[in-house]
């Protein structure tokens, strides 16, 4: 089993890159006065307040199971990626705010090239660490730390749209580019935080495993369904990073305790050998009772 708490330091990374890319805006900002970039260096102090939260969030899920909560504490990364999503959504509506207010009073930029220097690089800050980011969140399947790569994606696809709005008024010369590049780009941060949110929610409604994840199990079932064994009721779900599958095997009542618990043991190695980590709840029915197929009546595991 994974040792969870060390994810913390990922998130430690992110609170870094955080303070570091607010101080590259914001003195972008100051520089240029594009109200683009203040959106840039809003939308960064976001992602310090989701990079706090993610730390919280991963130090509660890092503890083991306990007489209150039996089968551990994962679930509670699906809280951090529903609050990265609202405060992706709060970011949003900010920019397109101070967007539509600059468009009300168009300004002047100055010091262009200095100010794109310096959210060029706090761009690419944010990439890497997005990219280290999502690669960890994927290895260990933390919804949190996934929620925290793709909100730091969406500051990059922000600092880029301002990047363009800003070079556009450079070219031109016509002001009005930088707040409706600002909108646009709140407009696409929007449906991002939109989809965190409903990743959230699905992850808090014991969603299934993926498909090619239930699959793989289906294979392993299949594998075992000769000889008069038959299985149904298969359920999964997800906990943060914690799989859960149940199933019903049906064998021949004839049997032995011990054949058919050797059975449900061959299965559960199987099906851990391939998708880890993941709890395993099998029940044995001797096929000939009609009493069987009731499981979904009964609500049985």
């Amino acid at each position: 089993m994974i040792d969870r708490a060390h994810l913390k330091r990922f998130a430690w990374l992110s609170i870094a890159a955080a303070l570091l890319t607010i101080a590259l805006k914001a003195g972008a900002y100051f520089i240029t006065g594009s109200v683009g970039l203040l959106a840039d260096a809003m939308e960064s102090g976001v992602n310090l307040v989701a990079a706090v939260f993610a730390l919280i969030i991963l130090g509660i899920a890092a503890q083991p199971p306990d007489d209150e909560h039996a089968y551990g504490h994962s679930k509670a990364e699906y809280f951090a990626s529903g609050a990265e999503g609202s405060l992706i959504f709060i970011a949003a509506i900010t920019i397109a705010i101070a967007a539509i207010q600059r468009l009300a009073n168009p300004q002047d930029l100055e010091k262009v090239g200095l100010g794109l220097v310096v959210s060029v690089v706090a761009a690419i800050l944010n990439l890497i660490v997005a990219r280290i980011l999502l690669r960890a969140g994927r290895q260990y399947r933390s919804i949190t730390l996934v929620a925290d790569a793709k909100h730091l994606m969406t500051d990059v696809w922000t600092t880029a749209g301002v990047l363009i709005g800003i070079v556009g008024v450079a070219t031109t010369g016509w002001a009005v580019l930088d707040p409706l590049i600002a909108l646009i780009v709140a407009g696409r941060i929007l449906i991002a935080g939109l989809k965190l949110v409903r990743e959230s929610a699905d992850g808090l409604m014991d969603t299934a495993l993926p498909a090619d994840e239930v699959r793989q199990i289906i294979e392993i079932m299949d594998r075992y369904a000769v000889n008069g064994v038959r299985y149904h009721a298969l359920r999964t779900r997800q906990a943060g990073a914690q799989r859960f599958m149940s199933v019903h095997i049906q064998v021949p009542g004839a049997w032995s305790v011990q054949v058919g618990h050797s059975l449900l043991e061959d299965i559960d190695r199987d099906v851990r050998t391939v998708l880890k980590p993941i709890s395993v709840f099998t029940h044995l029915e001797p096929i000939e009772d009609p009493r069987s197929w009731e499981d979904i009546e009964i609500n049985r595991g």
